[in-house]
C-alpha cells in the first residue's frame, strides 16, 4: 500500500527552482518509492545499490552521465561521490531546473559533497518515516499554535484511545511496517540495524568498534526524551566523552535521532544549555529497548518518555515534510523547571507541555518561567549592550489525550496529540 506523502509538495517546489533536487533521510523511509512515483516517463532511473552500476559511476563518471543523461533519478548517490563534480559542470552548462534527482541515506557523507560541489545548485529536502496524519489520511500541515486550526483538525480526525496511540508508537513510522500484515516487527528492526551498521556505519572513521557503537545506540534509545549529558553517555558505553559526542552526531546525521536545542534569551537566568535528544522512530526505539508489546510499553516505566518522543517526532516531521526547518526548542533551568517544547514563530514563543493523561492538572505551571522575556529590559541591560529583544508569549498548549480541543484558560489549551 502506498501512502500519499506530505513532502511531495516541497519536492515539487524544489524541482521547479533548482537543477538538482537532493532528498536525504534514513534508509527505508520511502525516498526512492516517492520519487519514482513522481517521475515522468522520460526520467531515467538508476540505483547505485547495484555494484556493477556503482563501479561504472565511480570509474567513469563522465561516461555515466552520458549513459544516464538528464532528466535522471540517481538513487543512493553517496556511493559514487565522483559524480558530484561532473553534475556541477553539467548543470552550470545547461541551467535546466529539475535535471537531477538524487537520493541518499548517508547524510554525513552526502551533505559535505553537496556543500562543496553543488552549493546554490541543489535544493535539499529531508524526509523521515510516515507521519501519523499520513497514515490516517488527514495529511495535516505543520503543527502551529493556532486554536482555530486545532478545532478545524478536530472535525477531520477520528480520535484514537490511548491503547491505539501506543500501538502506533510501538509499531513506529517505517513504511514497510504498514505495507503488509506479514511483516514481522522484530525481524524487520533487527535487519534494519544490521544493514545500518554494515552499510552506513562500517566505513566511518568515527566508529572504530561496531559492537560498541551498537551498544551506544541502545544507551541513547533508553535515554530518549532526556537532556544530553556526554559524560553520562560515555560512562555507560565505556568510551570517552569526545567519542560519545561524535557517535551521537552520527546518529543525528543519519536521521535516527534529533536534538532539540535549549531556548535562550538574555532575560532568562540559569538556563540549562544542553540539548534534548529524541529517537525519531519510536518503533525502532521500543525494539532496541526490548519492550515486548504496545500494552506492556503503555503501562511500563518508559510510557511517559515514549509518548513525549512520539509527539515531538510528529511535530518535528510536520515541519521537515513541509520543507521547513523545525522552530523547536525546550526549556530547563537550574531550579529544574521544565517546558517540554517551545515553538518559536513570528516573534512569539508558544510553550507546550506533553502529558499522557486526558486532562493533567497543573501542567502549565512552568510556563510562568518565560515571563521575563515579555518584560522591558532595564537600564543596566541597555547600557551593557545585553538587553534582550522583548518577546511575546503566545498561545500555549498541553498536548495530551483529551476527547476534544478544550481551553484551560484564556491563553492555554488542552490539545489532543492525534491532531498533530
Amino acid at each position: 500500500m502506498f501512502y500519499e506523502r506530505i513532502v511531495e509538495g516541497a519536492l515539487r517546489n524544489i524541482d521547479a527552482a533548482f537543477p538538482v533536487l537532493m532528498l536525504t533521510g534514513p534508509r527505508q523511509v520511502g525516498k526512492s518509492t516517492l520519487l519514482k512515483k513522481m517521475a515522468s516517463a522520460d526520467r531515467k532511473i538508476v540505483s547505485l545499490d547495484n555494484p556493477t552500476v556503482r563501479a561504472f559511476a565511480k570509474q567513469e563518471p563522465a561516461m555515466f552521465l552520458q549513459r544516464y543523461a538528464p532528466p535522471v533519478l540517481i538513487d543512493e548517490v553517496q556511493y559514487a561521490p565522483e559524480l558530484f563534480d561532473h553534475i556541477k559542470v553539467y548543470v552550470d552548462e545547461h541551467k535546466q531546473c529539475g535535471d537531477f534527482w538524487l537520493t541518499g541515506s548517508q547524510t554525513f557523507h552526502l551533505m559535505a559533497q553537496v556543500t562543496e560541489s553543488l552549493a546554490g545548485r541543489a535544493g535539499v529536502v529531508r524526509m523521515l518515516g510516515l507521519s501519523n496524519s499520513e497514515i490516517t489520511g488527514t495529511r495535516f500541515a505543520e503543527f502551529t499554535a493556532e486554536p482555530q486550526e486545532w478545532i478545524r483538525r478536530a472535525g477531520l480526525a477520528s480520535p484514537p484511545n490511548i491503547g491505539q496511540v501506543f500501538e502506533r508508537i510501538f509499531k513506529g513510522s517505517m513504511p514497510r511496517m504498514y505495507e503488509t500484515e506479514q511483516t514481522k516487527r522484530d525481524e524487520y528492526f533487527e535487519s534494519y540495524l544490521e544493514t545500518y551498521i554494515s552499510r552506513d556505519i562500517k566505513n566511518l572513521s568515527q566508529v572504530a568498534n561496531e559492537l560498541s557503537f551498537l551498544n551506544f545506540i541502545g544507551i541513547v534509545a533508553a535515554r530518549t526524551a532526556t537532556n544530553v549529558n556526554y559524560e553520562t553517555l560515555a560512562n555507560e558505553a565505556g568510551i570517552s566523552a569526545p567519542t560519545a559526542k561524535q557517535w551521537l552526531s552520527v546518529l543525528v546525521s543519519s536521521g535516527l535521532v534529533c536534538l532539540i536545542p535549549a531556548y535562550a534569551n538574555n532575560a532568562l537566568k540559569r538556563v540549562v544549555r544542553a540539548p534534548r535528544m529524541y529517537f525519531l522512530d519510536t518503533g525502532l526505539c521500543a525494539h532496541i529497548t526490548r519492550w515486548s508489546s504496545a500494552e506492556v510499553l503503555e503501562h511500563g516505566a518508559m510510557s511517559g518518555p515514549f509518548f513525549e518522543t512520539w509527539v515531538v517526532s510528529e511535530i518535528y516531521k510536520s515541519y521537515l515534510h513541509n520543507g521547513k526547518r523545525p522552530p523547536l526548542y525546550f526549556y530547563r533551568d537550574s531550579n529544574k523547571k521544565e517546558i517540554d517544547l517551545i515553538i518559536a514563530l513570528d516573534g512569539k514563543v508558544h510553550p507546550m507541555e506533553i502529558k499522557k493523561g486526558s486532562a493533567p492538572k497543573d501542567a502549565i505551571r512552568n510556563f510562568s518561567a518565560l515571563k521575563p522575556i515579555e518584560e522591558d529590559p532595564n537600564e543596566d541591560d541597555v547600557l551593557s549592550g545585553t538587553a534582550h529583544l522583548k518577546t511575546e508569549i503566545g498561545t500555549g498548549a498541553v498536548i495530551c489525550m483529551p476527547s476534544d480541543v478544550i481551553p484551560i484558560d484564556k491563553k492555554n489549551w488542552y490539545v489532543p496529540a492525534w491532531l498533530i
